[in-house]
This record gives C-alpha cells, structure tokens and sequence, in this order.
C-alpha cells in the first residue's frame, strides 16, 4: 500500500502511557509493553480486504496498525478499548476507524444487527475468571458470521479458551502460530464454529489444532 490510512505513528508518549496503565493496573493490562509487530502481524493473519473486523482491547493500535496494512478499510473495523488514556489515541491515530469506548465484556448494546467476519482479541483471557471468559467468547459468537473467526492470543502454551468451554459454544481450536521475539512469547488461537456435529471447519494446512 502506498500509504497508511492512520495519521500517526506510535510516540514515545503513548509507550508512557501504556507502561503507566500497567503500573496503576496490571491484571487489566496483562503485559508490560504493547504488542510487538511479529505478534500483530499473526494476529492480522488470512484478514484482509474486503473483511469486517471487531478488535477487543485495541490498546495503542498495534494490531490495528497490522490489520489496515492488510488492507483491511479503516471503515470496516471497529476499535473497542476500555482505557480512556488508549482510547484518545486510538482515535488519534486512526481517524477513520471507529473507535468504541467501551469494557469488551459488555457490549449488547454497541452493536446492534451489526455481523463481522473477524473478532480479533487483545484482552488477557489468563487474568480472567471462567465467567468472564465465558462472557467473550459468548459475545464474540454472537458478532460473528456463521463462518467468522476469532483470533486470541495468548501468553501460555495452550488455548486460554479451555476444552470445555470450547464444547458448550461448540467450537474448534486452532494454533495459527508462535510469536517467539514478542515479550513474553505469544501464541495466537483461531476458534471457529464447527461446520457439522463433531467437524470442525477446514483451516490452512499450516495452522495446528490446539490440544
């Protein structure tokens, strides 16, 4: 692309900015420093133009910045961050997306008849309790097309969505890829309704199940 549809880069404030939000609440934060680009570009991974996109914990936007690299329209993908300090970047640096100031475990009401193909989640799931990971997973679904995917990192080794969970919304697992340079290590999880009883969707041939 010949130009980025974002006004600004990143500046050494908003890395401030973020180091501060960990420091006043790190259970929130779950990292100590924003998502490296080797991460956000897996998390961006198969998503490009012509997708409608939900990002939850957008942060500063660097996965945001990694999806519009894609070619994803800044008009169809929507920002939902909860850190009013973020927030006001956000909406700094992407001008044309819509930015949503909003808790992502509580969004019943931001869109409303609204279907994405892609929920993509920044949020700690680890730091979550299982109702609160039931909570978005519930959610995400219920943003999705029925053939739409949900990107989930994760710092631990296996998918932070655990197998039960996983049955009760009746949908598949898949390791999309490790990020070994991000700090910590980051693993990005693909779920997707299972196409039949049992069956879970054909993936890429490169994508892992999760165990």
């Amino acid at each position: 692309m010949s130009s980025q549809p974002f006004r600004e880069p990143h500046t050494p404030d908003d890395f401030g900015r973020f180091i501060k939000g960990w420091i006043r609440n790190p259970l929130a934060m779950g990292a100590f420093a924003p998502s490296s680009k080797s991460l956000a570009k897996l998390m961006a991974r198969d998503i490009g133009p012509g997708s409608r996109v939900v990002e939850l914990g957008a942060g500063t936007g660097t996965v945001t910045e990694a999806l519009l690299a894609n070619g994803v329209a800044p008009e169809d993908l929507y920002l939902v961050e909860r850190e009013a300090e973020f927030v006001r970047i956000l909406e700094r640096r992407f001008p044309q997306c819509r930015v949503i100031a909003a808790d992502a475990l509580h969004l019943n009401g931001e869109f409303a008849n609204a279907s994405f193909d892609f929920v993509v989640s920044g949020l700690p799931l680890l730091l979550f309790s299982s109702e609160q990971r039931h909570q978005v997973l519930q959610q995400a679904f219920r943003l999705l097309k029925p053939r739409g995917h949900f990107h989930q990192f994760t710092y631990g080794g296996v998918c932070p969505l655990d197998k039960d969970l996983r049955a009760t919304f009746r949908v598949d697992s898949m390791l999309l890829g490790i990020a070994p340079l991000n700090l910590p290590p980051g693993f990005v999880y693909r779920l997707t309704r299972r196409a039949h009883a049992g069956a879970p969707e054909n993936g890429s041939a490169s994508v892992r199940r999760s165990r």
